[in-house]
């Protein structure tokens, strides 16, 4: 059987056991460390312990716990409230105010979780009734706070880069810097939206009412605006901090949950029960991490060993005759298929072993091919049937915002985020200026 062969068999089987409902890091490290028992025999037992410890010498993976941590401290002691209700105020006089207050939060939620899933168990549960109680287009603002939640996953300090980084063997601050410009770019054009479609249709988001907003005093408004930038505040002195080079990427994590404990301690708002549940959450998520990466590193060598890569290569651009870029789009097409089915860290571990190490071999610069995988992976969460955020919406969601409301509702945005992938793959140097700028000096 030729090793081409094997390899087939290899990702089939595992696709097969994926479809069954076993755990993605359970079938990916099965597969992985069966194959390679089989192909090499007593010594081949020895790939998945390699794979656990080359995890645990990975410095930088102690980045993920914390930056976890700093997110649902922030978000389980009441802080990010403030961040919403600060945006309100201030916001809330213009047309289609509160759903761009909401794009912002979701901004600064990003920037200090790295996560989706936090953004949207905020947006759903404090801005979305909210929106709705004030009258605006149930299936705009579901639309809204959909795609402002997967900004988590491009907006620094995202712990989808921090793994993709480590799979790619890329510096991390290097994809953190590429993921700015096109974080801000298409929540700049979810705001256009908002703006335009509320100018040409203001029913769909009216203003607070005058009276409404008598009721704040400008004391009122600074001192929500106060409450409102302590996450932006830690943001800036973690990321301010690793920038400059006096903090490492590890410590400038522990800077931020530390000061995430600190602000919640200074509130008043630390209590046992806050940091319990913070701590639960944080575990449960950094385990989950750990294993899928584990998996995928075991998986990772047997398909090196193979030299599965070689041979995609050898078949797209030498017996099909595509072109490289024709490759890519076919990479970025098996992403959205894959979207469908899977979250963005599962995709990553499966698809890594074969698209990056092809990705390099094509000629294309790694940081950039991360940030177009990271937008792929933004619209696969919001793709129908199966995007694996409508499900997270329809879970959170009010029972008036049915799941046809919720379908209907992303399709916008998926234009947009389709638009800004196109941008991106046209102009590279908005995900590679900043990087080059900065660490090329």
């Amino acid at each position: 059987m030729s090793y081409d062969l094997i390899a087939v068999l290899m990702f089939s089987g595992m696709m097969l056991l994926l479809l069954t409902g076993q755990r993605v890091f359970a079938v990916i490290g099965f597969v992985g460390a069966i194959a390679a028992l089989l192909l090499w025999g007593d010594g081949g037992v020895e790939l998945p312990f390699t794979a656990i410890m080359k995890v645990m010498k990975w410095y930088p993976l102690l980045t993920l716990p914390l930056f976890v941590f700093m997110g649902y401290m922030l978000a389980e002691s009441g802080i990010a409230d403030d961040l919403y209700r600060m945006f309100h105020v201030w916001m809330g006089p213009l047309r289609g105010g509160l759903a761009i207050g909401t794009i912002l939060m979701m901004v600064v939620i990003s920037a200090i979780n790295g996560l989706s899933v936090a953004g949207m168990a905020v947006g759903a549960t404090i801005a979305l009734p909210e929106l709705l109680r004030r009258g605006y287009d149930k299936i705009m603002v579901t639309g809204v706070i959909q795609a402002g939640s997967t900004l988590g996953i491009l907006v620094p300090p995202s712990v989808v880069l921090v793994l993709y980084g480590m799979i790619a063997r890329q510096p991390v601050g290097h994809l953190w810097m590429a993921g700015v410009f096109p974080g801000l770019l298409m929540a700049s054009l979810f705001i256009l939206y908002i703006v335009v479609r509320c100018w040409i249709q203001p029913e769909l988001g009216p203003p607070l009412a005058a009276e409404e907003r008598a009721q704040y005093s400008r004391r009122d408004k600074l001192k929500l605006l106060s409450a409102g930038l302590v996450p932006l505040v830690i943001f800036i002195a973690m990321t301010g901090l690793f920038l400059t080079g006096v903090t490492s990427l590890v410590e400038s994590s522990a800077v931020g949950a530390v000061s995430a404990l600190l602000a919640a301690l200074l509130r008043g708002r630390l209590t046992r029960t806050v940091l319990h549940e913070t701590t639960r959450k944080t575990l449960g998520i950094s385990c989950m991490f750990f294993w899928i990466i584990t998996a995928a590193l075991c998986f990772g060598a047997v398909f090196d060993g193979l030299g599965a890569v070689k041979g995609v290569e050898r078949l797209f651009v030498g017996d099909l005759g595509l072109e490289p870029w024709q490759v890519l789009v076919l990479m970025q097409l098996t992403f959205l298929v894959l979207g469908i089915f899977l979250d963005d860290t599962a995709m990553l571990v499966i698809v890594a072993p074969l698209f990056i190490p092809l990705a390099a071999a094509l000629g294309f610069d790694l940081i950039w091919y991360g940030v177009l995988y990271t937008i792929t992976c933004q619209i696969a969460y919001l793709t129908p049937p199966f995007g694996y955020n409508l499900f997270l919406m329809r879970a959170m969601a009010p029972p008036e915002v049915t799941l046809p409301d919720i379908y209907r509702s992303v399709f916008p945005f998926v234009g947009i985020m389709l638009f800004t992938l196109i941008l991106i793959g046209v102009f590279p140097q908005i995900a590679t200026w900043l990087p080059e700028h900065y660490y090329g000096k």
